[in-house]
């Protein structure tokens, strides 16, 4: 089993875009909306200032990328 996890804010295009996406993989993903400051300073303790970040199985992703996503949790 993936762990997912995807730091979000509110009104953030790229941060539904990928939710979305999961969600249509079937990808169960833990969302950390950084309004809590906890999820806030873990954000910034893995190096990233902007939404969405996503860690799939502990590894950071900075920026949306569907192919490494897909390739990460092995969907064709």
């Amino acid at each position: 089993m993936n762990n997912v996890i995807i730091y979000t804010q509110d009104q953030c295009p790229p941060c539904q875009f990928v939710k979305q996406y999961f969600n249509e993989k079937n990808v169960a993903f833990t969302e950390k909306n950084i309004k809590n400051q906890t999820f806030k300073s873990e954000l910034i303790d893995l190096d990233s200032f902007s939404t969405p970040t996503v860690l799939i199985n502990d590894k950071v992703y900075y920026q949306v990328d569907i192919d490494a996503f897909n390739k990460a949790l092995g969907i064709e």
